[in-house]
C-alpha cells in the first residue's frame, strides 16, 4: 500500500497489519476478549500451579512445591495401607509350621495369591511369566528338580539362593571345567560327553560309548552316580532324564564339559520378608512340579 493512498479500514474500525502478499493484506483484528483473558488466567493457573506443586528440574530434584505432594508419595500411602490390612494374615504366614500352610483354608488361597504377585515381580525375569524357564533358568514346572521340589526345598532355594555371596546357606555346587582345566584330553572329552548322550538318547558317535562309560566313572560319577542319575544333596543333576538346563545337543554338552557352569540366585530372604519369601514357594510348589 503506497503513501499516497489512505488507510484502508473494516467495518469495525480496524486497520491492515501492513502486510502484503501479491496484493493480498491482512486486517488487523484484535484477539475477542474472552479468549485474551483465558489466555491470561492460563498464566496465573501456570505459577500458581509451579508455586503449590512439585515443577522445576534442579540438580538432584524437582523443587517440591509448598504442598509438597508427590505420586510417589500417594503410592506410598497405599502400599503402608495394604501393608497394614494384610498384616495380621502375613504374621501368621510367617510364624506358621510351613508344611501346614497348603492345607490352611485361610492361609493358602493368600499365600497363593501373594506369591503369584511376588513371583511376578522378581522371578519372571529369569524364569519366564508362566515358570516354564529358558536356557540358563530351570523350568519350575516339570519335576526335575536339582536340590529337590517339595515345599520346604523349594524355600531353602528361595530364601538362601544358589552360589552366591550374601547367604552362607546358599545352596552350592561347582563342577569342574574339565576342559579349561586341563583336566581331561579333548578326546576323553568328546568320549564322555556320546557316554552322557547315550544315557537319554542316542550318542552322536555311538564307537565313542564304552570308552567315555570309563571316563565318566573315573571322573563323574561321584558326583552324578555311577547310573547318572544324580545326587540333589550335591546339587548334581540328573543326566538320565532329557531335561538339560543349557541344552543337550553335543556342542552345547561338550561346552558344558569343557567350560563348567556357574548360575547364580540371589538369596531372596534379604530381600523379601519372611511372609513374601513363604508365600512364593507355596506358590511354585503349586503350579505342578513341586514334589
Amino acid at each position: 500500500m503506497s503513501n499516497n493512498e489512505p488507510d484502508k479500514k473494516n467495518e469495525h474500525g480496524h486497520g491492515t497489519t501492513g502486510h502484503s502478499w501479491d496484493g493480498i493484506e491482512e486486517w488487523d483484528n484484535p484477539m475477542p476478549r474472552w479468549w485474551v483473558w483465558t489466555f491470561y488466567l492460563t498464566i496465573i493457573w501456570g505459577i500458581a500451579y509451579s508455586i503449590a506443586y512439585p515443577a522445576w528440574p534442579m540438580v538432584s530434584a524437582a523443587t517440591s512445591g509448598v504442598l509438597g505432594w508427590s505420586t510417589r508419595g500417594d503410592v506410598a500411602a497405599d502400599i503402608a495401607a495394604v501393608e497394614e490390612s494384610n498384616a495380621a494374615i502375613n504374621e501368621k504366614l510367617a510364624t506358621a509350621e510351613l508344611a501346614s500352610v497348603p492345607g490352611d483354608s485361610e492361609l493358602n488361597p493368600y499365600a497363593v495369591s501373594a506369591g503369584d504377585a511376588v513371583f511376578k515381580t522378581w522371578c519372571a525375569q529369569c524364569h519366564g511369566s508362566g515358570a516354564a524357564g529358558a536356557k540358563g533358568y530351570p523350568n519350575l514346572l516339570d519335576d526335575s528338580w536339582l536340590w529337590g521340589g517339595d515345599l520346604e526345598n523349594i524355600y531353602l532355594t528361595v530364601a538362601h539362593g544358589i552360589r552366591n555371596e550374601d547367604s552362607d546357606e546358599a545352596r552350592y555346587s561347582e563342577m569342574p571345567a574339565f576342559g579349561r582345566d586341563e583336566l581331561l584330553e579333548e578326546a576323553e572329552i568328546d568320549q564322555v560327553v556320546n557316554f552322557v548322550m547315550s544315557l537319554s538318547g542316542e550318542a552322536q558317535d555311538a564307537s565313542q560309548v564304552e570308552a567315555g562309560s570309563v571316563v565318566f566313572a573315573d571322573n563323574c560319577a561321584a558326583c552324578h552316580m555311577e547310573d547318572g542319575s544324580g545326587d540333589r544333596d550335591q546339587g548334581a543333576p540328573n543326566l538320565t532324564d532329557a531335561i538339560w538346563l543349557y541344552g543337550g545337543d553335543f556342542d552345547t554338552l561338550k561346552d558344558t564339559v569343557y567350560n563348567s557352569r556357574y548360575g547364580v540366585m540371589p538369596a531372596w530372604n534379604t530381600r523379601l520378608t519372611e511372609a513374601q519369601v513363604r508365600a512364593v514357594s507355596v506358590y511354585v510348589h503349586q503350579l505342578g512340579g513341586g514334589e
